[in-house]
């Protein structure tokens, strides 16, 4: 009787071409992706993070670059996080929040919501012109544990994040709010939300993605302390 391998070593890893750096003008970058995405489930998934991977989508990914290593996988320690004051001013005044748990599965009112917010936030970008398939395919498809959490204020859609829930923590996979709301850092309080719900859960660390000391879009995860980041392999804390 053949024993047959698990899922994990199976999975290969390959490079992308060349293409613009999202971040920093005037560079390339390149991406090393983990295939096939049918053998990436939950317990797969797990590791790859731990090992500075991520997810869009099934398409999972971390940068590697050949000239640049800026982009840092980072984590929020959650038992020794102490929120700011102004991440404390920020959770008062949001306390008329309201979150539910929905299906990862397409609605209307959250897709034009999705719109305003990248029309607003990033205009020119791209993805201000997704259309419903091209957004289901970005944030509604998945392999792994994946939750759609919606933020509603007084009955209104203010915010959606769509998160993971790995092994040893919560991945936050993207969030996009209400843009004429910007005054209540709707952005801040979804990551203190997941950075609560991880503490109920009793799991260690909520994982923010990629962090780049000179890209200003990434300044904001270093206000969320301690920090730790994935550097040469192993996790260490970031000073702050």
């Amino acid at each position: 009787m053949r024993i047959s391998e698990p899922p994990f070593l199976r999975i290969q890893f390959y490079l992308t071409a060349p293409y613009p750096c999202s971040y920093i003008e005037g560079l390339e970058a390149r991406s090393q992706v983990a295939a096939p995405a049918h053998l990436i489930g939950s317990e797969a998934y797990s590791q790859l993070v731990r090992a500075g991977f991520r997810r869009s989508g099934d398409y999972t990914y971390r940068p590697q670059c050949s000239h640049c290593s800026r982009c840092v996988p980072v984590r929020v320690d959650v038992n020794a996080f102490r929120p700011s004051r102004t991440q404390r001013r920020c959770w008062k005044n949001n306390s008329q929040m309201q979150a539910e748990l929905k299906p990862l599965q397409y609605d209307t009112e959250h897709f034009e919501l999705y719109r305003r917010y990248q029309k607003a936030r990033h205009p020119g970008g791209g993805m201000d012109q997704d259309d419903s398939g091209q957004y289901a395919q970005f944030l509604l498809s998945s392999q792994v544990d994946s939750g759609l959490i919606e933020f509603r204020e007084h009955g209104a859609l203010r915010m959606v994040c769509v998160m993971d829930r790995v092994a040893d923590g919560l991945s936050a996979v993207y969030t996009f709010f209400d843009p004429e709301c910007a005054q209540h850092s709707l952005g801040t309080y979804a990551v203190l939300w997941q950075i609560n719900q991880a503490r109920r859960a009793g799991l260690p660390y909520v994982y923010l993605g990629y962090w780049i000391k000179d890209s200003r879009k990434m300044t904001y995860k270093a206000s969320y302390q301690p920090l730790e980041g994935l550097i040469n392999n192993h996790w260490e804390r970031l000073s702050p």
